[in-house]
């Protein structure tokens, strides 16, 4: 079986850690792949000191017809039985006549227009809301999948508080995301002043940095939050976090949800689409309405203050996570369904012969 993957992202997106994390799993597995990804993007040596075959001539240059014209040699090279597009922006790189060779994936982490993967044969949802989106439609029930996500949250112990200037006795809450308007950090911040024994730290880079650090200023409680940037330490963070809090006013399923599940930390949410369809209120976490600062801070008060509760939702995020969202059981899905695809393109490629 071989695997070309092809991820145009350009940043630190949880789709571009989750494809990375995926390629790796795979590799671990004995699976044969090579990656199309951009040269500069922030896992790529990663990929190549694990002894992934790399293709970053694809993407090396802007000019899209010289990617087309070497995407298509690529492939005539790499003779792949699967060609699996991490999102919209890769599906495009991908050409019509590939279909012929390959079943092509396209994966959606959101709610993408299927016009995007016009060349794909296949379509894998990381929700099943997704998948729901795709067959609506128009993408056969026989053709779209779901295959959740998986946490990669490092072992580490919790990490000293005072090397993030928090004192001991603070109750730290912890957010994980890029910084950007969807994310609703600024929701967060509008929170904290109900919180004042609370200090957040904000782990995550993007466009809104200086305005959320501005909005800090203006209501009055920069002392109480650390703007960490982006951190590959998410395990030690958590764990020594007393609540995680995901305030996004639109995300699509949100692996942050399984990161704070798989560390046994207590998980606050505003509802948006993922994390409603996964967070049972008072059960695996805690739900509030999007946008919602004075809930938000209700919903927080109320876990640092009932240690039941606390330890209920915290406990019952991590069965599920054991459940049904370990790296190896989500690895093992991976390569079920491409032998699976691989099986049913020779099946029925036989048939074609036979007539």
């Amino acid at each position: 079986m071989r695997v070309l993957h092809v991820m145009a992202g350009k940043g630190n997106g949880g789709a571009e850690l989750y494809s990375t994390d995926v390629m790796l799993s795979l590799h671990e597995a004995g699976v044969d792949q090579c990656v199309v990804m951009r040269p500069d993007a922030p896992r790529a040596r990663e990929l190549e000191q694990a002894g992934l075959r790399m293709a970053p001539g694809v993407l090396g240059d802007p000019i899209r017809p010289l990617q087309w014209w070497r995407m298509r040699r690529l492939i005539a090279r790499e003779k792949p039985d699967i060609i699996h597009c991490w999102m919209r922006r890769a599906a495009s790189l991908v050409p019509a006549s590939a279909r012929q060779r390959a079943e092509v994936i396209g994966w959606f982490g959101d709610y993408e227009e299927l016009r995007y993967f016009g060349h794909c044969t296949r379509f894998v949802g990381v929700t099943r809301d997704l998948v729901r989106h795709m067959r609506e439609n128009g993408v056969a029930p026989e053709q779209a999948a779901y295959i959740p996500t998986f946490p990669t949250v490092d072992d580490a112990p919790a990490i000293d508080r005072a090397a993030l200037v928090t004192r001991p006795e603070a109750r730290v809450l912890l957010t994980l995301s890029r910084l950007h308007p969807v994310k609703g950090l600024d929701t967060m911040l509008h929170a904290l002043p109900f919180l004042p024994d609370c200090v957040l730290w904000v782990a995550g880079d993007g466009p809104i940095l200086a305005e959320l650090q501005a909005l800090a200023e203006t209501l009055n409680v920069a002392g109480q939050v650390r703007f960490l940037g982006w951190r590959t330490d998410r395990g030690a963070l958590l764990r020594a976090a007393d609540v995680c809090v995901l305030p996004s006013r639109y995300e699509p399923f949100g692996t942050v949800i399984l990161d704070a599940w798989q560390a046994g930390t207590p998980f606050v949410a505003c509802d948006s689409d993922g994390p409603r369809a996964y967070i049972r209120n008072g059960e695996n976490g805690m739900l509030v309405p999007v946008n919602d600062s004075a809930a938000l801070a209700v919903a927080i008060r109320e876990v640092l203050d009932d240690k039941a509760l606390r330890e209920k939702i915290a406990a019952q995020g991590h069965a599920e996570y054991l459940a049904g969202f370990t790296r190896e059981a989500v690895t093992r899905q991976w390569i079920d369904y491409y032998q699976g695809l691989m099986a049913a393109r020779e099946t029925g490629g036989a048939a074609a012969r036979a007539l």
